[in-house]
């Protein structure tokens, strides 16, 4: 009599197939730190673990993509500031230099024009160490932005960027009357 050697494959993958179903259930009654699920239905707990992980990853994400917008339109704000104080520190450094013309006109002149001169390179003078000043503050605000979130009001110039408009508007004015008197 002749063994049905295909039977009994059949029956032994058979058995192998049912100890692999029987361990995934048990696997899938656990959730992912390897703590037993709770009790009911092991395939709904399982999908409903999954979703829940789901859910809250999409929730990290999303508060990642908001931070990172957050610090993007940071980023820029800051940019256009520090453009503005490099463009205000030009025009103090062109100002000064073209009232450096008049010192040689009033060179052989009076004491007055030639104080009013000086006073103007002051404020003009002072209006560039302070655009310089405000630009590395907005600069230093951007740098640490990296770290945490920063406030619209961390990334202005600050004071000293308030002032140096004025101070380039009260120079050139010391300047031309220098020119006049």
């Amino acid at each position: 009599m002749a063994l049905p050697w295909l039977r009994i494959l059949d029956a032994v993958l058979g058995l192998t197939d049912l100890a692999r179903t029987t361990r995934r259930r048990a696997v899938a009654g656990q959730d992912r730190v390897g703590r037993p699920a709770p009790p009911g239905d092991s395939a709904v707990s399982s999908v409903e673990t999954r979703l829940a992980a789901l859910e809250s990853e999409q929730i990290r994400h999303e508060q990642r993509a908001e931070r990172l917008l957050k610090l993007a339109l940071a980023r820029q704000a800051g940019d256009r500031e520090i453009a503005r104080r490099r463009l205000q520190a030009a025009v103090a450094a062109a100002s000064w230099i073209g009232t450096l013309f008049l010192a040689g006109r009033l060179a052989g002149g009076a004491a007055g024009p030639r104080v009013l001169l000086g006073a103007g390179w002051i404020l003009l003078l002072a209006a560039l160490g302070l655009s310089f000043a405000a630009e590395a503050r907005v600069a230093r605000a951007l740098d640490e932005a990296n770290e945490t979130s920063p406030r619209p009001d961390d990334l202005m110039s600050g004071v000293s960027g308030a002032i140096a408009p004025w101070l380039i508007i009260a120079g050139l004015a010391l300047a031309g009357a220098a020119a006049l008197v």
